[in-house]
């Protein structure tokens, strides 16, 4: 069982995610055979769960329905060993919801329904304020994990308020068509990007072929420190500062799913870091959590 001090806040979505996988290649319109799951996900929720297993205490900062879906929801993520007791419960708002198709050959469509979320804004905050985990005269300064299903003007918030001006921000997209949202931490100069190389060609409004040129970019367009994956081509990682980037390439495997990949590779690569890991390390054992979550494994 988690203890009531956590070491990490996981801030944006915790839905359900219903996930339909066929072992076989796909394309639009495919009506194939395959398995359908429905499991609590989300990439706040996804990088905490992952974050425990490396054993880290997370805290969840989201908004959860007070209908069925949410109270099931809630008591699964502390099964989980979450710490839950900040996150904001609406009467009126529904629990969210994400749906993904994935054949062999990947992601086929994703629909994410964060409606709630987005609709609950800054409430989900107000611990940081209340003086329930922070003040305003007293911000938090430890780990976030944060990710971009929020309004693009609660992250510019964020990003540029007092609230997270201590804190050590790691920041993620949620998804390549949300990649723009995170255009106010570059902005600001502020938090670590973890970003694949279309959500970085987003960013940055051109196409990239690598991940080196591409977090180079990054850089240079004002992120403090961005990592940038490419699914199994070289991974790069750079700091403001640096004059080269530092790369890997993920272990070759058999991929079996990949929806949460990406969110096992920031949560791996966090809590590499926050054990102790060098920049170089800490990304040699994102990579190779990764990996072993995408063949169907578990990543400790």
């Amino acid at each position: 069982m988690a203890s009531e001090k956590p070491d990490i806040l996981c801030i944006s979505s915790v839905l359900w995610d219903i996930i339909g996988r066929a072992k076989m290649a796909m394309q639009q319109g495919a009506d194939v055979p395959g398995r359908i799951t429905r499991l609590p996900g989300g990439v706040a929720l996804n990088i905490a769960v992952t974050l425990t297993r490396f054993g880290m205490t997370p805290d969840l900062l989201t908004a959860i329905g007070k209908d069925a879906e949410g109270h099931e929801l809630v008591t699964a993520c502390k099964a989980r060993g979450l710490l839950t007791n900040h996150i904001y419960r609406s009467e009126d708002l529904p629990t969210d919801i994400y749906m993904a198709v994935e054949g062999a050959n990947g992601l086929i469509a994703a629909i994410a329904d964060a409606h709630s979320l987005e609709a609950a804004g800054k409430k989900i905050l107000a611990p940081l304020s209340d003086g329930r985990i922070a003040t305003e005269n007293h911000p938090y300064d430890g780990l976030v994990a944060l990710d971009g299903n929020l309004t693009v003007d609660l992250l510019s918030d964020i990003a540029h308020g007092p609230l997270f001006a201590q804190a050590d921000l790691r920041i993620a997209p949620a998804s390549p068509g949300k990649a723009d949202r995170l255009l106010p931490f570059l902005r600001a100069e502020r938090g670590t990007l973890y970003v694949n190389l279309e959500e970085a060609g987003t960013l940055c409004q051109t196409l990239f072929t690598d991940s080196a040129t591409a977090v180079k970019e990054l850089v240079s367009r004002g992120a403090k420190r961005a990592l940038v994956t490419d699914g199994g081509n070289l991974t790069a990682e750079m700091r403001r500062g640096d004059t080269e980037p530092r790369v890997n390439t993920p272990p070759q495997v058999l991929v079996t799913r990949v929806t949460g990949a990406g969110d096992t590779f920031m949560a791996a690569h966090i809590a590499a870091e926050a054990g102790g890991a060098s920049d170089t390390a800490a990304l040699r054992d994102a990579l190779e959590a990764a990996a072993t979550y995408v063949s169907g494994g578990t990543p400790r």
